[in-house]
This record gives C-alpha cells, structure tokens and sequence, in this order.
C-alpha cells in the first residue's frame, strides 16, 4: 500500500509551520489525540525524544525498564481503552525488543503504533552501529509497517499507521523513521487518514446471507453461541446482549471474549476450550447451528478440527475474510462489524427460549460443579488453591476489577473463576501465549482506566520475566495490584509432564528468590500468604490500598487446571480429572 493511494481529511486545529521530523511525530501524535505513551530512549530515537521534553505537558511518557514492557503495557492501554496505544523505542536492540509486544498485539487483534528510530539513511544496509531492518523483522507481525527516509514523508505515514492500527480488525503498525529524517525539516500540514483504496476495513454485508442465517437460526432446535473478543471490538456489547436475550440462545465464550456478556447473566453457559466449561464443550458436537460471532475457532477452542461441530450448520460473524473457512467451514459466512450484522440479525430473528436445550447445559455444570468447581471451592482441603485467591478478588471487587493475567495455570483459573461484570475487564494474551504479559500490561491498564481497580494475576515463572517493570510501578506510582500465585512450578508444563510424561518433571521446578523483599526494594507495599486463615484480610487490605500493593500466595504446588480436553482430542472429549 503506498502512502499516495490513502485519503485524508484536514484537522480543524491545525496550522502549517515549519518544524524537524522529530517534532513532527510529536505533534502527529497530539493531533490523534494521544495522551501516553511507552518507550524506552536512545541514540536512533534520540531526536524525537528530545522533542518529546518539550512537550511534558500534553503527553505522558513513561520510561518502562524494557522495550517489550513497553509494547505491553501500550497493549494494557489500548485493551482497557479501545485506544492506539502507542510504543517507542531506539534501533537494533531496543527495536527487536519490541517484537514479542508486537506479535501478541497481531494475533489478539490489538491496534498498537510502534515507533522505532533507525541509523541514518545514508547508513542502510552497511550493518552499521545498532542497525537492524526492524521493517523485514516485524512484516510477518504486523498489519503494516513503514520505513520512513524523507522528513516530509512523517505526517501522511503517521496518519496512515494509526488508520490501520484502529480501523476494521485493529492490530499493531510499526513506523521506523531514520534519524536523518528525525532531523531534517518539513513544512508540516497534518491530516488525518480516512480510507485507503487497497484497504477495505469494514466488508460489506451481504443481506442473503444474512438472512439465511436468521432462518437457520430460526429453526435451530438445539443452537449454540460461541462468542469473541471480536464483540467487544466492534464495541457491540449491548446488541449482543440483546440478541443472546431475544432468541435465548445458550452464549459461551473464548476467553478474549469473556466480559463482553455478563458472567453470571442466565444465558451465559461458560467458557469453551482446552480448559473450559464441561457443557459448553461437550454440547459443542451436539448442537444443530453453531453462531460463532467474532471469534476465529483457534485450536485452543477447537481441539481437533476432525471432530469439531460436524453435525452443526456453521453461522461465523467476523470482520476478517481471512478467517473466513480457514479452520471450520461456514455454511452461512456473515462478513462485516459486528454492530452492523448484529444490528441487521436482530431484525430478523424470532423470540425464543430453548428450556429443553438449557437443561442440558445444567445438567452438565452440576457434573463440573461436583466433580471440579467445588473441590477447587473447598476450603478444608489442605492447602490453597488458585480458585481461592481469585473468589477473594471476586468478593472484594463486586466483579468490576479489570483483571490481567499472564500465561499458565493461573490465566486458566483466573478465566474460569473471576467474575465480570462490564466490558473490557479481561486483558491477557491469548493466542501468543506470552508468559511476562501480565505485569506491564497492568501498568498500561490502570493509566487506561485509572477510575477502575486493576489486578494483576500472575505465575512465579511469568512474573520473573518482565519482573523489572516493578521499577516502572514505583517511578510513576501507577496504583496497580499485583498478585503472584507461586506453586514453584512452570505449572501448566509441569501439569503436562504428569498426565503425558510419567511426571517427568524436566526443568519445571522453580527455584524463587524472595518475592517480597524484591518489591519492597522498589518501595511497594508488599504481603505473603503462607496460610488460608490470611487469605481473606490480606486480599482486603491489597484491594482497599490506594498505593501499588505486592501480594504474594503461596498455593498448591501440584494443583491442576481441570476440565480439561488433551491436545489431539475431541472437545466433547473432555477430561474432568
């Protein structure tokens, strides 16, 4: 796509004078109404950084202590906000380090603006000092990047990369601007970027499809709902409601998709995949129409492809064509935003209720609930479990926390136990996986919704990757809640080296420093729970902190995340212990 193709429309506030490129990427960051953002200086970024001095009144910068807590913490943002969030960072090594962030932010659908400072022009391709081609790197992970050489180019390339990043599915852009460009000067005129003719963002909706769908959906004896973060990203949350409500389909969730329904709404049957709710997946292979809105039937979801939903006429609601038949044929492929197709689906569906159908979805939460929940519940058990501390937020928050998990057993508990009761109160990684998300990406949270209590739930493994970020927490004073669930385990690997490697325990077994001592030598309060009888006023006195708050649960160290369905699997293959 070249810059030549996009339209773009003048801002009303906007004056032309002349200024540096460096200058430029300041201002064009002020006209897209940009308030923070995350990076890490040097000698490549350096212009711009010293322009950005200038300007501490209009726009927070905050100093990460890592260029990958940077991309993170500006997911946090943007996930909590429905913002760009925006990232910066230096050449070579300070660029690669963004590349994580970057490719989390792509397969979770994160609009993202990342910006890189880059060796001279005159320099490029002599493996000059710190060069890296970040733009050859980060194609594969981004939804469009851009080297920039020209300091004139700056105004048009920025305004496109926030158009892409926001527009139609969001994802990461990553800008490089070379530090000659940085300096040079240009006449600056912004305006923001409209359309691209290359780029259709929003796909038309076709009506005969929709209303094939609204027969088959009308018809549907046995209908299942699999929702995504897609609802949550076309900001349709309340029509999706409606739609649950008016045809009184059973709604089940991936776990990007959890808050966009209430978790205890009547119509809400849990959470589908690997380590899901038994109904939602058992129930999967019997219902007849599966309506999967703004979701992507990752494998995680799936299990095997073979035995998904073959009995079920297929409805798949998305933005992406791409995702269209790539994992599980739709008969009824309903392309466009969400809000729209919802909006037009509404029209057309009849009333309903399914009891007979929802009785089966009880029927097999009173299996779980016995077999599972409520060990996971039971307080007389000898040690605690991570289900515990989680019904503690729960009941500490009123379910209105944003909670941000990273990648483990403890994401799993956190999905399946936490309660949610607005939109946008489950930030995690999800399809990268990425074990380090959790900390920075609390960060970014509470800057994005400072009004709302933010905790993070995190792993003793995960927490010590981007563990340095709590120098960012006691430098900006960000009032997160940060609680370490420590098993002394890597332990969803390590639940895998029991069931399928004769416990075989290779290189799991954590060996942690002093968890506390280590926070409050960044001068944050900081508590452990060796015992259940703590649990409750620790968990208090973390929530009704108004500083950064460190708690620390020491909880069952071979504790497993069940339900669970083995890879290679069936869905409705699905293990309870």
């Amino acid at each position: 796509m070249e810059v030549k193709t996009a339209s773009f429309e003048k801002t009303s506030t906007n004056t032309s004078t002349t200024v540096s490129g460096a200058e430029a990427v300041i201002k064009c960051l002020l006209e897209e109404g940009v308030e923070t953002i995350y990076g890490y200086p040097g000698g490549a970024i350096m212009p711009v950084y010293d322009e950005l001095y200038k300007y501490q009144d209009k726009i927070h910068h905050v100093l990460t202590r890592h260029e990958q807590g940077a991309t993170h913490a500006a997911q946090g943002y943007a996930r909590a906000t429905g913002k760009v969030g925006v990232a910066v960072a230096t050449s070579g090594p300070g660029a690669t380090n963004l590349v994580t962030g970057i490719a989390d932010a792509q397969i979770d659908s994160t609009p993202m603006v990342c910006i890189t400072g880059q060796v001279g022009s005159h320099l490029l391709g002599s493996d000059a000092f710190q060069e890296t081609d970040i733009v050859g790197i980060s194609t594969p992970i981004t939804k469009w990047n851009y080297q920039v050489t020209k300091a004139e180019e700056i105004p048009e390339v920025i305004a496109k990369a926030f158009y892409i990043a926001k527009s139609g599915r969001p994802g990461p852009v990553l800008v490089d601007i070379t530090k000659d460009a940085q300096f040079a000067s240009l006449e600056f005129n912004y305006k923001k970027c409209k359309g691209i003719r290359s780029y259709k963002a929003n796909p038309e909706v076709d009506m005969a499809q929709m209303e094939q769908a609204a027969e088959a959906i009308n018809s549907a004896k046995k209908p299942l709902i699999v929702y995504g973060q897609g609802v949550i990203l076309g900001e349709a949350e309340s029509l999706f409601q409606e739609f649950v409500e008016k045809t009184g389909i059973p709604a089940a969730w991936t776990i990007l998709g959890v808050s966009a329904l209430g978790t205890k709404h009547p119509l809400n049957v849990g959470m589908v995949g690997m380590h899901g709710n038994y109904g939602p997946n058992v129930l999967t292979n019997e219902c007849d129409v599966l309506i999967a809105i703004g979701m992507r039937f990752d494998d995680r979801v799936t299990g095997n492809l073979d035995y998904y939903a073959k009995q079920a006429k297929v409805i798949h609601m998305e933005i992406d064509p791409a995702e269209i038949d790539k994992n599980v044929k739709a008969d009824f492929p309903v392309l466009g935003n969400v809000k729209e197709t919802l909006k037009s689906l509404l029209e057309l569906v009849k009333p309903k209720e399914h009891k007979e159908w929802h009785n089966k979805f009880k029927e097999l939460y009173k299996i779980e609930y016995d077999k599972v929940i409520s060990l996971n519940l039971d307080v007389n058990k000898k040690d605690m479990g991570m289900a515990e501390v989680i019904q503690e937020i729960n009941r500490n928050t009123d379910g209105k926390a944003i909670i941000v998990s990273d990648v483990g057993q403890h994401q799993m508990a956190a999905c399946r136990y936490a309660e949610f009761k607005q939109t946008r109160s489950n930030i995690t990684s999800g399809g990268l996986g990425t074990m380090g998300f959790a900390l920075p990406a609390a960060i970014g949270a509470k800057m994005g919704a400072p009004e709302r209590e933010v905790v993070a739930v995190i792993g003793d493994g995960g927490y010590q990757m981007t563990i340095q970020e709590l120098g960012t927490i006691f430098q900006t004073k960000v009032p997160v809640k940060i609680v370490v669930l420590n098993n002394g385990f890597l332990g969803m690997v390590r639940q895998w080296q029991q069931l399928f490697f004769d416990r075989r325990y290779a290189s799991t077994e954590m060996t942690n420093p002093d968890f506390v001592t280590i926070a409050k030598g960044y001068h944050i309060k900081a508590e452990r729970v060796t015992d259940r009888s703590q649990l409750k006023d620790a968990v208090a006195e973390m929530i009704a902190s108004k500083e950064p708050y460190f708690l620390e649960v020491k909880v069952e160290q071979e504790e497993n995340v069940f339900p669970m369905v083995p890879t290679g699997a069936s869905v409705s293959d699905i293990i309870l212990e």
